[in-house]
């Protein structure tokens, strides 16, 4: 095996949530450009169409809601039945809301920490079944945050839920180990997305470029070559990980640039 051999995705099948913008749409991209055959799911209808005409056609495409068991069940069967396996899991999908704990409702909470971690822990779930059905192993990859290590003002529920999927990624490298299955997470930092939109261009988002080490925002195009390294044969000895693409923000105790 070369190495480049080490990170081919030919034959691959793998599912992106949430995989219709943003770092979801990147990561699906590149893991196709890496030979996999890339499915994704999203909500929304014009960017279900937009990833659709970019993988190739609409059987590229599920509309899921992952907080919801018996459609991701569905879902998965509806992939095997079609597809014939599934080797690689990005569980992207997710969302965050900016409101005080002291103001946040009981249902707002469940929303973001449905999303983001109860979504996120169904999805593996029987994307797992398939792969010890199929008896080959597989790759987990779920999308943690910054938050994941940081506390956020204003966002109590998004902080909770990806921390909350640091501990799922361990618990779950550890018992899907015997089965050839590694689990990792990502965790990246300020990147310019639809989500980031709002900071990209205020004093906040300057303070960000400033304490970040690489002296810039991510991109999109950043998380690619850590999700392809997860997702091939190249990180079969690396399960339980959780690794930022942040730019080095999380290591830098102070403002660097001007």
């Amino acid at each position: 095996m070369t190495a480049l051999d080490l990170f081919s995705l030919e034959g691959r099948v793998a599912l992106v949530t949430g995989g219709n913008g943003g770092l979801g749409r990147a990561m699906a991209l590149g893991l196709q450009r890496a030979g996999a055959t890339v499915l994704v799911t999203g909500r929304n209808d014009e960017k279900n169409q937009a990833i659709a005409a970019e993988l190739g056609g609409p059987e590229f495409v599920y509309e899921l809601e992952v907080r919801d068991e018996a459609a991701v069940a569905a879902t998965m069967a509806q992939i095997v039945a079609h597809w014939r396996r599934l080797d690689i899991l990005v569980n992207n999908a997710g969302l965050t809301q900016r409101v005080s704990a002291l103001e946040l409702s009981q249902a707002d909470w469940e929303r973001v920490i449905g999303g983001n971690l109860t979504g996120t822990f169904l999805c593996a779930k029987h994307a797992a079944r398939t792969m010890v059905a199929q008896g080959q192993g597989g790759k987990i990859i779920n999308l943690g945050s910054m938050y994941s290590v940081f506390g956020a003002p204003n966002g109590v529920s998004y902080a909770s839920s990806k921390t909350g999927v640091l501990g799922l990624t361990r618990a779950l490298a550890v018992e899907l180990g015997r089965h050839r299955i590694q689990v990792n997470a990502i965790l990246p930092g300020w990147h310019a997305t639809e989500m980031t939109q709002p900071v990209q261009n205020s004093p906040l988002g300057d303070l960000i470029r400033r304490k970040t080490p690489a002296g810039r925002w991510g991109t999109p195009a950043d998380v690619v070559g850590l999700a392809i390294f997860l997702a091939s044969a190249a990180s079969d000895f690396v399960t339980g990980a959780a690794i930022p693409v942040d730019g080095g923000y999380a290591v830098a105790d102070r403002l660097i640039y001007e």
